[in-house]
């Protein structure tokens, strides 16, 4: 063989060693040929191929290093299969330091490049799940059959998985656990075929989640248990914690305390595992950038010095550089304290909100609502402030969700809420009671303006139908309020009047306002 035919031969050989996930020997390898190959493609991409490396390792601060350079020298790289390889490698580690807008122009960037033996399998996959990864994909987007064709032509199974699973993962999201099920069903023999590891985590994972989804809890419990057993103990990632969160659920409804806390506190620990790869992801990222900016500010510096500065001034500019470097390290160390700070006190709200937060419309769920408005009725007391407490029912919802389907009856439940908040001031408190049942406490409110507050709401109900997949689904409301001017503060006492208001409503034809007044409802 040639000299650049062995250097190509070590090249694959850490390829191999890549791949089977042998970074420590992969990397070794790979630096030497980066160092001594004296071969630019192959410099190249072993280079790309150490970057990815790196990120899979959690190396995230060198491998961005190695990005901008790599990405600096773009222009310079001539090699279709070279280019391709950066461009692949640079768009999966932007898009897991949520990077997801930059990570996709360079997606696309390699649908336009022409490798020898490259087809458009591994950039339309890549394109995929950096738009998934960024929220901006829907599951009947084109390009997923412009990804299946092209896989299945070229006959690359691991990446066609990795399109199916985007698509399962889209059909969650969308409420179609029905759908998901079904494809996974299909192209599981194929993902286990593969035998790549993290496939069959997400798919036995994403089953857990589709099967819960239908109230299936055997088999939920199933294959969550099934995903935890492929993985490692030590092993931290988004897929073991959703894992988790299923069997949590499942023992916490059957009324198994003591197993539900062990899932539960294993949830936690993968969450905030999650969450700290994400952030480092993303700090090694900002790194990076100010990295390379001070690089380039340093190298302008430099260009416009006068060579001609006598000894004295050379000493007194370095002097200045070096309290510069030292106010630099001291900022670049409290903004890191700070953005740590800042990256556990968001962790922390994110519990505290899902302890609070009704998991289908966002606002709050019937204890929160109530330990909510038992203190702002307090305080209202305290100030003599009126208020006045509105229940509100959907009329007929049974009959949306026999006729159009549960996932159309949760999004008329999403529907009302959104209208509900038009009409509503921020002190306002708003909740789910349960079902399609809402509570809403106005404070600082008179008995009229609540009267017409309600009724603005009622009939803004009425005014805004839903359309749903073209149909579309007209519905009212019927209301009830009662007031602290005839019920008094007591929370009690106010959800039995206004329960009583919302049962005359329905009894006298729904679709209207009844307020409890000093003499009864009226």
């Amino acid at each position: 063989m040639s000299t650049r035919e062995r250097w190509q031969l070590r090249y694959l050989d850490a390829w191999q060693a890549s791949y089977q996930g042998d970074y420590a020997n992969a990397d070794l390898a790979l630096r030497d040929l980066i160092d001594h190959s004296n071969d630019q493609v192959i410099a190249t991409k072993a280079s790309a191929l150490l970057m990815d490396d790196m990120r899979t390792s959690k190396h995230y601060e060198q491998a961005f290093e190695l990005a901008n350079r790599l990405v600096a020298n773009l222009p310079n790289i001539q090699d279709e299969t070279a280019r391709f390889m950066v461009l692949f490698y640079v768009s999966q580690l932007l898009t897991a330091a949520g990077q997801y807008d930059l990570a996709a122009s360079y997606a696309l960037q390699t649908t336009e490049v022409r490798a020898p033996g490259e087809t458009q399998c591994a950039p339309k996959t890549v394109l995929l799940t950096t738009l998934y990864a960024g929220h901006k994909l829907n599951s009947s987007n084109p390009v997923f059959q412009q990804a299946i064709d092209a896989c299945r032509a070229s006959g690359q199974s691991v990446f066609l998985d990795s399109v199916w699973l985007v698509k399962s993962g889209l059909y969650l999201d969308e409420n179609q656990a029905e759908k998901a099920i079904s494809l996974l069903d299909r192209v599981m023999p194929n993902i286990r075929a593969d035998q790549y590891h993290t496939h069959v985590l997400v798919a036995q994972t994403q089953l857990a989640q589709a099967y819960l989804k239908l109230g299936d809890d055997d088999k939920a419990r199933e294959s969550a248990l099934a995903a935890i057993a492929i993985s490692d103990p030590g092993d931290t990632s988004e897929f073991l914690r959703d894992a988790y969160q299923v069997l949590y659920s499942i023992e916490k409804k059957h009324g198994n305390a003591a197993t539900a806390l062990g899932y539960y506190e294993r949830y936690v620990e993968q969450d905030i595992g999650y969450l700290n790869n994400v952030s480092a992801t993303a700090l090694a990222y900002d790194e990076a950038q100010q990295h390379t900016l001070a690089q380039k500010l340093e190298t302008e510096k430099l260009s416009k010095q006068n060579n001609i500065l006598e000894l004295q001034q050379a000493l007194n500019t370095k002097a200045m550089e070096t309290s510069r470097l030292y106010i630099a390290m001291l900022l670049m160390a409290l903004v890191f304290i700070a953005f740590w700070l800042l990256r556990l006190k968001r962790s922390q709200m994110r519990f505290k909100q899902l302890s609070c937060l009704d998991g289908l419309t966002g606002i709050s769920n019937h204890q929160h609502f109530m330990s909510e408005a038992m203190r702002m009725l307090g305080m209202l007391e305290k100030k003599r402030s009126p208020a006045c407490l509105i229940s509100i029912d959907l009329d007929y919802f049974k009959q949306v969700n026999d006729n159009y389907g549960h996932a159309v009856g949760d999004s008329v439940l999403r529907h009302t809420v959104a209208i509900c908040r038009r009409q509503l001031r921020s002190s306002d408190l708003f909740g789910r009671l349960g079902g399609e049942e809402f509570g809403i406490l106005l404070a600082d409110c008179q008995r009229e303006q609540g009267i017409a507050t309600a009724d603005r709401i009622r009939r803004a109900i009425e005014a805004s139908p839903l359309d749903a997949d073209g149909c579309v689904i007209s519905f009212s409301a019927s209301v009830g309020m009662a007031c602290t001017e005839t019920a008094g503060y007591d929370l009690q006492r106010l959800c039995r009047e206004a329960d009583t208001a919302l049962y005359k409503a329905k009894r006298t034809g729904r679709n209207r306002v009844i307020a409890i007044s000093a003499a009864g409802a009226g």
